[in-house]
């Protein structure tokens, strides 16, 4: 089995609609690390699961510098953001970490 890792920074603001009182409910933002995990039994024709650079623009041009409230249609928890980014890159993603600050850390796994 073949595996690659990308990561990647993101600049990226977001307002979380909770069941109770928090500060997380006001607009704020985060340089967001965005981990990505990927497998494949097989290599494409250029040797590689995926591009690296591909993986960067995709992730870049979809969250970065964005409100996300803005770009996803669900409560943009790091968890539901982990899951949407794993989605984005089946079948070969089988985990993404989203870190949204040095001590919080959201992963999901197929």
């Amino acid at each position: 089995m073949y595996k690659v890792t990308k990561k990647i920074e993101i600049c990226a603001a977001h307002k979380l609609k909770l069941s109770y009182k928090s500060e997380c409910e006001n607009l704020h933002g985060h340089n967001w690390i965005i981990t990505v995990f990927l497998q494949s039994k097989k290599l494409n024709a250029d040797g590689m699961i995926a591009d690296f650079d591909k993986i960067k623009k995709q992730l870049l041009e979809k969250f970065d510098h964005k409100i996300l409230n803005d770009v996803v249609d669900f409560n943009p928890t790091a968890e539901n953001l982990a899951k949407y980014i794993c989605d984005m890159f089946a079948p070969n993603c089988y985990r993404v970490d989203v870190q949204e600050s040095i001590d919080n850390v959201a992963s999901f796994e197929v």
